[in-house]
């Protein structure tokens, strides 16, 4: 009969998973052949690199400290997830289950068996939903549920470190007039190429989001006063520069036009805006001025936050 030794090396070796074995200072001591189709690497080659050589550099930290929390006596040892290099320099997403070999006589820590299945195609597809799930279908913008989390988010970040942030809410000018008269078919392209322009004219770390029907909302993390009024003038300005046709927008030559109301919030000691939603009926309030002041205009409020929110 086949001793253990013999018994787990023929298993490993018909497996498509990577079964592993692994010392206690993390060195690969035995590798299953199939690490060749899933990484690229040899069996061999990965036997011969330092320990942890193949995490990706961003999961390093929390990989060392899981790895000495499973060797602690009695610790559980779930399911985990983590990230590791390929050969060809891409990145594979690998789902480890462990199981910790110790000595009967002290429960020390001998080795590591390991048995790595890669996901990739699976983590793929999770992002993609879940980009969908946060992705308007019309405008490819943010959506609402987007919106809300990010609102939330930052808010409590401008809270915790006592700084700024800016909201921007847009609305089309006379939106239904153009549905009504041109289809609504002109009036989706329409949406699809304001979101579009401003996507283009906001910073690379703002989140613009279709907030409701032809209404758009930015997020502007850490924007003061000023820096928030010049992304709001690009915006409208990008929208008025598309030349989209609006018999009903004589007074704007013709031309699709947006109203922009703008609010900033400064987390401060003694401040009196408590919730994020009061930062969004401020820039609904500016919204609302611009409108009521002629339209195609940017309006602001500034806002004094508490930090103890």
């Amino acid at each position: 009969m086949a001793d253990g030794g013999t018994d787990f090396r023929l298993l490993a070796e018909l497996s498509a998973d990577v079964i592993c074995r692994v010392g206690v200072d993390g060195k690969f001591l035995y590798v299953s052949p199939s690490s060749l189709r899933v990484l690229g690497w040899t069996p061999e080659e990965m036997i011969s690199m330092p320990p942890f050589a193949l995490a990706h550099p961003d999961d390093l930290s929390s990989l060392t400290a899981e790895v000495a929390r499973v060797l602690t006596p009695g610790a559980p040892a779930p399911l985990a997830e983590m990230r590791m290099i390929k050969k060809d320099g891409s990145i594979a997403w690998i789902e480890v289950s462990r199981r910790v070999v110790r000595d009967p006589s002290n429960e020390a820590a001998k080795e590591v068996i390991l048995v790595m299945r890669d996901i990739t195609e699976r983590k793929n597809l999770d992002e993609k939903l879940n980009t969908l799930a946060l992705t308007d279908g019309l405008t490819g913008l943010a959506n609402r549920r987007a919106f809300d989390e990010a609102l939330e988010r930052e808010w409590k970040r401008t809270l915790r470190e006592g700084s700024q942030m800016s909201l921007v809410l847009l609305d089309i000018d006379h939106f239904k007039d153009l549905n009504d008269s041109y289809g609504h078919q002109v009036g989706d392209d329409c949406l699809r190429a304001v979101a579009a322009a401003i996507k283009g004219a906001v910073r690379a770390s703002d989140l613009p989001a279709r907030y409701g029907g032809d209404e758009i909302a930015v997020i502007l993390p850490g924007a003061d006063a000023a820096g928030a009024r010049e992304v709001a003038r690009k915006v409208r300005a990008a929208v008025e520069a598309l030349h989209i046709s609006h018999d009903g927008r004589e007074e704007a030559g013709g031309w699709v036009t947006a109203s922009v109301g703008v609010a900033t919030a400064l987390s401060r000691q003694g401040g009196t805006m408590q919730m994020p939603q009061s930062l969004l009926q401020a820039a609904d309030n500016a919204l609302y001025k611009a409108k009521h002041e002629g339209r195609n205009r940017v309006a602001i409020t500034l806002l004094m936050a508490s930090k103890e929110s």
